[in-house]
């Protein structure tokens, strides 16, 4: 069955996130669709669980303080899963959202991004964090990341109960060990190999003796995905559930 690159993205978060029962509360940030999508396809295979809070427009938005809401919240333990990505990630799973140093090194800033704002915060205090890069090469996935926003991991004595889990990319997905700092690989997606994601990682990570294949979208999610999940999704990004859903704007959650 045929497939958009970002249903099958979709449907790679969603196993994550139904595979853990006590996964009850995920927050989105902000210009975040694909994972949007994920937490409302959850919902509804699971039969309403998690509770779903997308921070991007009003549609699943609880929140009506903006940032300082969903950080109190996050902080008091009632947010289990969010999501992270970055500018540069590293092996050790640091994030980078400032920007890349040039060729003759700091202070000179070759790229400048919007910055950390409260990503370290929800790095440290969310028990599950995910970071998806939906790009997988080695710009991205380099050995050090130039500035760290949010560090993955911590010295021994820093008490700190949340931290990356998984990385979710377009060639691959793979599990973080905060005991060993590094990486594994779980399974390389359909149209990709071990050594497709080797040549395009910075990092050394550990690997399996077999690497599996990530399963593809099945169908029932699909159908799911391109009708009631693609009308609420599209109530916050529209511009999304139209190039990948085919759901135009006011359509009734019918594809075009």
């Amino acid at each position: 069955m045929n497939y958009h690159p970002d249903e099958f993205l979709i449907c790679v978060i969603t196993r994550l996130l139904e595979a853990d029962p006590a996964v009850r509360h995920v927050a989105v940030g902000a210009a975040s669709p694909i994972p949007g999508s994920a937490v409302l396809l959850t919902r509804e295979v699971t039969g309403g669980r998690p509770r779903a809070s997308i921070i991007h427009g009003e549609a699943n938005n609880p929140f009506t303080d903006g940032s300082r809401e969903i950080f109190d919240c996050a902080g008091q333990g009632r947010i289990d899963v969010f999501f992270l990505g970055g500018v540069q990630i590293d092996g050790e799973a640091n994030v980078n959202l400032v920007g890349t140093v040039g060729e003759a090194g700091y202070p000179e800033i070759q790229r400048r991004f919007p910055g950390s704002f409260g990503s370290a915060h929800m790095y440290f205090v969310v028990p599950k964090v995910i970071l998806f890069r939906p790009e997988h090469t080695r710009r991205v996935f380099v050995p050090k990341v130039d500035f760290i926003s949010a560090p993955g991991v911590s010295e021994p004595d820093v008490r700190r109960p949340g931290g990356p889990k998984f990385l979710v990319t377009e060639r691959c997905l793979m599990s973080f060990h905060a005991d060993r700092r590094r990486f594994k690989l779980e399974s390389v997606h359909p149209g990709h190999t071990l050594e497709d994601v080797l040549e395009n990682t910075g990092f050394e990570f550990d690997i399996p003796e077999t690497v599996p294949m990530t399963p593809a979208p099945e169908p029932e999610r699909l159908d799911l995905l391109r009708s009631r999940i693609g009308a609420q999704i599209g109530a916050t990004y529209p511009g999304f559930a139209a190039r990948v859903f085919g759901i135009e704007a006011n359509s009734g959650g019918k594809a075009s």
